[in-house]
């Protein structure tokens, strides 16, 4: 939905419901979001964040007719399509993702060929006056990451994409954008080594050459081309995770030129002093299907491990006062969940630098745990709980 204001738009992330392959995200999207919409936006059009897999892509891209079916159902309902989350290539939904989750990471043919598929499908089904954005992965899981060689090998490949978007601009008229979402104990982790990157690798003079060659056109035109195609999905909660002050990495990101395409709001789990009274609870968020990054402040410094459970038994190694962060989404309009709290704060923050100074187009929900939530966190249906999770935010935003 348009905020007004030029605050831009609002939606949630179908990452939410089932939607491992086309067919299933067909049904979800005819089950789920006209409900959403008659409860948000009942006399507004509604904006829809689509969750597309490679098959799901593939499948749209090799079939007119199911374009046209989506193009078709979506002019019906007075929705529109203006984000594509292409982060997960293959399955997310009921069963182990953990760290395969980033592969096919930024350095394959199958990542680079999987996005290209979801410009062409937005190229055809976003509004005209758009400019869409695709969510993809933070280049690669950083263990995977052995040298520089693999560095070089995640910018090829998104220059690749970025050629191609700057053809589909030229064909269609489209301007399709593609944001990268940093995430913990990735690549791409903290809100500065992404300036890094960006600066080094994507926004410098070889970048520009580089894409000159690819896409055709001049290096003049190229410095330009990387900055309106290329920016980052700034996730408060990825963020929250790392304890970065989140109005400050904001204003890190605006003062090196990156765009913010797309700002989510999600919120993390947090536990302010690790007690042994807290751990039964913790445990319970524990060993999900999806990875649960913690982040440990103590004594001032942080340290980081891949699973709560791991933390879990680093802490009973050596017990002690310490705070966590954890990386298991929780409903946004909640600050404690018990004996547990979360970075609602942080988007609280976030938001507040928004509305002074909008900073995206594009704002987005996505809270995708509702299948592993316990049962008290479940507040009615999924309709129910994401009608509340956009309600919180709009009021949060004063719109």
């Amino acid at each position: 939905m348009d905020l007004g204001s030029g605050l831009g738009l609002l939606t949630y992330s179908t990452l939410v419901h089932p939607g491992d392959d086309w067919e299933e995200m067909w049904a979800s999207l005819r089950t789920y979001v006209p409900k959403v919409k008659a409860r948000v936006a009942p006399g507004a059009p509604f904006g829809v964040s689509l969750r597309l897999s490679a098959s799901s892509a593939q499948t749209l891209v090799g079939k007119r007719a199911e374009r046209e079916r989506l193009r078709q159902f979506l002019a019906d309902n007075d929705l529109y399509l203006y984000t594509v989350n292409a982060f997960p290539y293959g399955p997310f939904k009921n069963r182990v993702v953990k760290e395969n989750v980033y592969e096919p990471d930024w350095r394959s043919e199958e990542r680079t060929r999987y996005t290209m598929n979801v410009a062409e499908v937005l190229a055809e089904v976003a509004p005209e006056a758009s400019a869409p954005s695709i969510q993809s992965a933070p280049l690669g899981f950083k263990p995977r990451v052995s040298g520089p060689e693999v560095v070089q090998s995640f910018t090829q490949h998104v220059l690749r994409v970025t050629a191609h978007l700057v053809a589909l601009a030229a064909r269609t008229g489209r301007v399709v954008t593609l944001a990268l979402e940093p995430e913990p104990c990735c690549f791409l982790e903290t809100t500065e080594e992404t300036v890094d990157y960006f600066t080094r690798h994507l926004y410098c003079g070889a970048a520009a050459e580089a894409l000159a060659r690819l896409a055709g056109i001049p290096v003049s035109e190229a410095h330009s081309a990387l900055r309106r195609h290329l920016g980052v999905v700034f996730d408060i909660c990825h963020q929250a995770v790392e304890f970065e002050d989140i109005p400050e990495s904001l204003q890190k990101l605006v003062d090196a030129g990156i765009p913010i395409f797309k700002l989510q709001e999600a919120a993390a789990m947090r536990v302010a002093e690790v007690t042994q009274e807290v751990i039964p609870t913790l445990e319970r968020y524990a060993q999900t299907i999806y990875l649960t990054q913690t982040v440990e402040k103590k004594d001032g410094r942080l340290r980081r491990f891949l699973n709560l459970e791991d933390a879990i038994q680093a802490w009973r190694a050596d017990p002690g006062p310490r705070e966590w962060r954890i990386h298991f989404h929780v409903p946004v309009f909640l600050d404690s969940l018990g004996q547990v709290g979360t970075t609602r704060f942080a988007i609280e923050d976030a938001l507040r630098v928004h509305r002074a100074k909008p900073l995206s187009r594009q704002l987005e929900i996505e809270t995708y745990t509702w299948d592993v939530l316990p049962d008290h966190l479940k507040t009615g249906d999924i309709v129910d709980y994401v009608t509340r999770e956009i309600e919180w935010v709009r009021g949060q935003l004063g719109a």
